[in-house]
């Protein structure tokens, strides 16, 4: 039986080439992108609170990161113009409606980590040399 095409399909297809979509979701899968919403959807956060609860995240990537995801409406910086500098993110409407669209991801995740590693560790040992 085959699927029917959402009816989305016809204004945005982020399987053309040229489709803008893409830019939106390079910029909602990137691993850096997922877990800042992630984080950031559990409450405000200042830049240094952010960088000490994403494991691996350079200051580049962080800021990099937080002013795409400004860019597009998902984040919103609020400075308090002090000294020293005080800048806490938090999510705006769209990024919380888009942190709903991920919480299936992300539950999803938690239920098939141990069937996704067994599946790797099976995979290395069909393959190993």
């Amino acid at each position: 039986m085959k699927k029917e095409v959402p009816d989305w399909i016809g204004q945005v297809d982020p399987c053309e080439a040229n489709c803008p979509s893409r830019d939106i979701l390079d910029l909602i899968g990137d691993r850096w992108s997922l877990l800042l919403l992630l984080v950031i959807a559990q409450g405000v956060h200042r830049n240094g609170a952010l960088k000490r609860r994403i494991g691996g995240i350079s200051q580049k990537m962080l800021t990099q990161t937080l002013r795409a995801l400004e860019a597009s409406g998902l984040v919103e910086r609020r400075d308090f113009q002090t000294v020293p500098p005080h800048v806490e993110y938090h999510l705006t409407a769209l990024g919380a409606s888009l942190g709903e669209a991920l919480t299936p991801l992300f539950g999803w995740i938690e239920r098939e980590f141990d069937a996704v590693v067994a599946a790797r560790a099976a995979f290395a040992g069909r393959h190993a040399v």
